[in-house]
């Protein structure tokens, strides 16, 4: 199982844990909710929760809740701006489908 970032991604999370000053990491998860089933949960990690799955990409520590690891497992999280817009990207293998949204995703 694996979680990967991309340059951009683990420069991005980096740059906010230094500008915030606190934090050790970048926690992943999945909820179910939206049109398609599940959608993408992402925050910035203060402590490790028990059961959390830890991977080091890049110099970054990502977190992910077990419940939500078989649904995210070989996701590359990618972070891009497009004018005015940045968003974290997730490349999921496991996705089936995406809502026309692209707020939430099937398995």
């Amino acid at each position: 199982m694996a979680i990967s970032l991309t340059e951009s991604a683990a420069t991005r999370v980096k740059t906010f844990l230094a500008a915030r000053g606190s934090g050790i990491g970048l926690r992943l998860g999945v909820r179910k909710t939206g049109c398609s089933g599940f959608a993408y949960v992402i925050n910035y990690a203060d402590a490790p929760d028990p059961g959390d799955a830890v991977f080091v990409d890049r110099g970054v520590q990502v977190f992910v809740d077990a419940g939500s690891l078989k649904l995210l497992d070989g996701t590359i999280v990618d972070f891009v701006k497009e004018g005015l817009n940045e968003a974290f990207r997730f490349l999921n293998p496991n996705v089936k489908g995406e809502c026309g949204c692209g707020e939430s995703f099937s398995v």
